[in-house]
């Protein structure tokens, strides 16, 4: 192409290298000819959705030539119920990445800057470039946030600080009193995302309570999924809670019908399968003690995780394992493009995928 093409593209835009998903499975099955494979790439509930989800969603199937709700008032309404807020603090998006880039959207503007940890999820950044703004990247603790010198970072052009809670790819986490300090020290004027994806993994007493701190902190928006414990992630459900003033700013800015038929009423159903979370929580704890436990028998190194994944370390460049793992048939996810570049992310999946990988892995280190 003609490079004067491209003269009148966003600069910022421009260099951005694409997100890249985990391989899927099909495309692992052309390039290398297998049929036996294990994806463990892109931190997905293992479980299918439960029969009251499958329901809802096959009762929108009659209606497929019609527009959906563009305000979402059933997921609202089970999500007022849900979670003991207002409808008018909600904020629907085409997953919770869809949020993500309309708080960027609505709080940045060229010259301004946002405030992240590193290692952190890779979209912050593809939302912030994009919507003109400059990423500013604090140097990790531990791999975690650390949030004392991202406090630090503050200055009078930043206008957003994004902080997943745990962490992706790392899966670290901040507490309750952590995040209520860091909170305290961030000038109400700037935006705090608190990213809660995995929020739903964890069974630890000092998690924090985020939704009872937006009362008290009104500069703080919450964006959770139903991609990860609902099972979903093909549905591209996600939503945040803020102040309803911020709420009413993001909903300026989102696009009309983000949200399909079939997405809102797979949500709303999914709200009400408490056995079905609680199975997903259970199997989760039960596929990481057996994921860490078959680790520390190979004698490898990895990261403590609130998720439903953990990041395996490598003596060498992880590219190579990788590789050797799809051969294999076990599509994991390297994470250079998150700094590091000698760890593998892997999901925690089935019981029996779970011994693939590391039976796979133990023929690959050799």
């Amino acid at each position: 192409m003609n490079r004067s093409a491209l003269q009148n593209v966003h600069s910022g835009i421009a260099s951005l290298q694409p997100y890249q998903p985990g391989k899927p499975i099909e495309e692992v099955a052309r390039e290398l000819g297998l049929t036996d494979i294990v994806k463990l790439a892109s931190n997905e509930n293992p479980m299918s959705p439960g029969v009251g989800v499958r329901e809802a969603i096959a009762g929108e199937l009659a209606s497929l030539s019609r527009y959906p709700d563009g305000n979402g008032f059933v997921l609202k309404r089970a999500l007022e119920k849900h979670l003991g807020v207002q409808s008018q603090q909600l904020t629907l998006g085409n997953g919770s990445n869809d949020v993500l880039d309309l708080v960027a959207r609505v709080a940045i503007e060229p010259g301004y800057e946002a405030v992240v940890a590193e290692h952190s999820f890779v979209v912050y950044r593809l939302a912030v470039t994009s919507a003109g703004g400059r990423l500013i990247e604090v140097p990790a603790k531990n791999y975690g946030a650390d949030l004392e010198a991202m406090a630090a970072a503050i200055t009078d052009r930043t206008r957003v600080i994004f902080l997943a809670n745990p962490n992706n790819p790392t899966g670290t986490w901040v507490e309750h009193d952590e995040l209520v300090a860091f909170l305290d020290q961030v000038p109400s004027s700037v935006w705090v995302v608190l990213d809660e994806a995995y929020a739903e993994y964890s069974e630890l007493p000092n998690y924090p309570r985020a939704l009872e701190l937006l009362e008290n902190y009104s500069n703080l928006i919450v964006t959770r999924t139903f991609s990860k414990i609902y099972g979903l992630a093909s549905l591209r459900v996600g939503y945040g809670i803020s102040s309803p003033i911020f709420a009413d700013m993001l909903n300026r800015a989102r696009q009309p019908f983000n949200l399909s038929s079939i997405a809102l009423a797979g949500a709303a159903a999914a709200l009400d399968d408490d056995e079905y979370v609680a199975a997903s929580v259970a199997m989760n704890r039960e596929g990481m003690q057996q994921m860490t436990a078959g680790l520390d028998a190979l004698g490898l190194s990895y990261i403590p995780s609130l998720g439903n994944f953990v990041s395996v370390e490598f003596k060498q460049d992880a590219a190579s394992i990788y590789e050797g793992l799809l051969r294999q048939g076990v599509i994991v996810r390297p994470i250079a493009v998150y700094g590091l570049p000698r760890h593998l992310r892997v999901s925690i999946g089935l019981p029996a995928e779970n011994n693939r990988f590391l039976e796979a892995l133990a023929g690959v280190i050799g």
